[in-house]
């Protein structure tokens, strides 16, 4: 048994280094702003375009980049998720020895 858990371990360390590799965006205004982040929710870069920083505001920045953070972290969430259920179906089948079944 302490052997399925130690491996349980593992794959978990396996799938916070992957989602590390995996990078999400967050867009608004057709690109004007896009936020990168992994998988585990690190941003990793933000670009504005060089019109639209010149024509607006900075409370529309402010509330742009906040909105783009957001869908970033969003995908980032629907992302981890994904990976971690099929790391848990994953795993159950494997345990599943375990219970006799």
């Amino acid at each position: 048994m302490f052997d399925k858990l130690m491996a349980a371990q593992q794959k978990a360390d396996e799938i916070k280094k992957r989602l590390d590799t995996i990078s999400v965006f967050g867009e608004v205004e057709g690109g004007a702003i896009r936020v990168t982040a992994t998988a585990n929710k690190a941003i990793t870069s933000v670009e504005i375009d060089e019109e639209f920083y010149k024509n607006a505001d900075r409370e529309e920045v402010e509330e742009l980049l906040l909105t783009a953070i957001n869908k970033a972290l969003s995908q980032a969430d629907q992302v981890s998720a994904t990976e971690m259920q099929a790391a848990t179906k994953d795993m159950l089948g494997g345990l599943g020895g375990m219970f006799g079944g």
